[in-house]
């Protein structure tokens, strides 16, 4: 009798998935990245609800899978030679259960709904995966920063925050910085906002220049916490990075300072990249080039060459996955390492991956680094060391403190192996041991999910 009850509710739960997720098809036709990034979640919760019905009770998928609100909005703004340019902002307000929204904004020509609800879908369960009281959110415009001047950036980012700051503040919506959006971004929008409020509002943004409210150790943040949580993946199986040989894709921020904690911790860096090709170096990348050339003299990686003449460019940044190594970072951007990429880095050894980009493998390529027993990091969980140290930006501007950089490292470090653990918890618990996507998945859902029993229907 017992058996046969257990059956009628894992059925039921498996329905109960299943429907909701033909309900989110259905609202949100052809918005490939978010339906991707619902499915992959979908996969994962199915014996949540079994033990949970509760939650099937209280409608929780339906609703959490629902934006709060999508915001949309024209921005209309002059260039240099005075002809007017329209492009089209969006911030999508997407979960308040445990705090205020909180995630980057992104300036880049493929910013559209979709990817701006698959941001903040996912950042939903990352911010919850910190452990801090922080919501989810994301913005931007399919603004392209290249080849603009810094006036036109500026008159720019005073447009798009003009309309913004309606909808934003420091216990509404905290937003920061993301690709195409670093501090001189962040500092346009901050002395926009306080402007437009005739006031200083220190917490409405994160990602500040330190001298002006920011915190230090942010921009090294998600690529520090991402080579954490792969360090304490490669820890309980008895390893870590030194000695390893490791690539990573991408060379801003995240990519950037990933390869420096990767070094630090005794590997060889052999590759990084960007949009135009990827950079070989067989006697391990120089990080310090690599900051010079992308973070001060706005190049193209290929110019790496022209002080390492060991150093090989090649054309096609895909091409990158092909450099046999140990670990993989990918650090770049969504959907970037697909399935025949992942067949590669596995028949070349890869030990293990790490997400240090939003959603940067395909589902199809996540499967087959599990089916190969290759130690895997998703996004979520890999990539929340920034958003951490976001949120500390916010405890610091609340208490108008400033922590040291050792200090903010230490809370950092102390935040991944948190995740790192709860990741491998509800993996145990819920039948699924050493598969980190189902756990952080679990993990973040159970925390969104409680805060929204906990605060009735809304």
């Amino acid at each position: 009798m017992d058996l046969l009850r257990e059956q009628e509710q894992k059925s039921r739960a498996n329905d109960y998935v299943h429907e909701v997720y033909e309900l989110v098809k259905k609202r949100n036709p052809g918005e490939k990245e978010f339906l991707q990034a619902t499915r992959e979640i979908f996969d994962s919760l199915r014996p949540v609800f079994l033990k949970h019905p509760e939650f099937m009770h209280n409608g929780i998928l339906e609703r959490i899978t629902e934006p709060d609100r999508v915001i949309s909005f024209r921005v209309a703004w002059e260039d240099d030679t005075g002809k007017v340019q329209v492009n089209r902002g969006f911030r999508v307000q997407f979960n308040n259960s445990i705090g205020p929204y909180k995630g980057g904004i992104r300036f880049h020509p493929t910013v559209n709904s979709s990817i701006m609800k698959f941001l903040a879908f996912e950042q939903t369960f990352k911010n919850a995966l910190t452990g801090m009281p922080i919501g989810g959110g994301k913005g931007g415009s399919d603004f392209d920063p290249k080849g603009k001047s810094e006036r036109e950036i500026m008159r720019f980012t005073q447009s798009f925050i003009t309309e913004l700051s309606k909808y934003i503040g420091a216990d509404m919506d905290v937003p920061a910085g993301d690709i195409g959006v670093g501090k001189r971004e962040i500092g346009f929008m901050f002395g926009q906002y306080n402007r437009l409020k005739g006031g200083f509002e220190a917490g409405v943004f994160t990602g500040k220049d330190p001298n002006h409210g920011g915190s230090l150790g942010r921009k090294e943040a998600t690529g520090y916490g991402c080579v954490y949580f792969v360090e304490e993946m490669l820890k309980g199986k008895g390893d870590s990075f030194a000695g390893k040989k490791v690539i990573v894709s991408g060379s801003g921020n995240v990519a950037t300072y990933a390869m420096e904690k990767a070094i630090e911790l005794g590997a060889t860096v052999l590759a990084c990249s960007d949009s135009s090709g990827y950079i070989y170096d067989p006697e391990g990348i120089n990080v310090e080039t690599v900051k010079k050339l992308k973070e001060f003299d706005n190049k193209r990686i290929q110019e790496y060459t022209k002080f390492h003449k060991h150093a090989v460019y090649y054309e096609g940044c895909n091409n990158i996955w092909s450099v046999a190594c140990d670990i993989a970072l990918p650090c770049a951007t969504q959907n970037e390492l697909e399935e025949t990429d992942a067949a590669l880095l596995t028949a070349n050894g890869v030990k293990a991956v790490g997400e240090g980009a939003n959603m940067p493998c395909t589902e199809e390529a996540v499967h087959a680094f599990q089916a190969n027993g290759v130690l895997f990091a998703p996004g979520k969980a890999a990539n929340a060391g920034g958003v951490a140290v976001s949120a500390m930006e916010m405890s610091q501007n609340s208490m108008r403190l400033s922590w040291t950089v050792e200090e903010v490292d230490e809370k950092l470090k102390v935040v991944m192996k948190n995740i790192y653990r709860s990741c491998f918890d509800a993996a145990e618990d819920y039948g699924y041991p050493g598969n980190f996507v189902v756990g952080a998945n679990i993990a973040g859902f159970l925390k969104v999910a409680d805060a929204m029993v906990a605060h009735g229907i809304h």
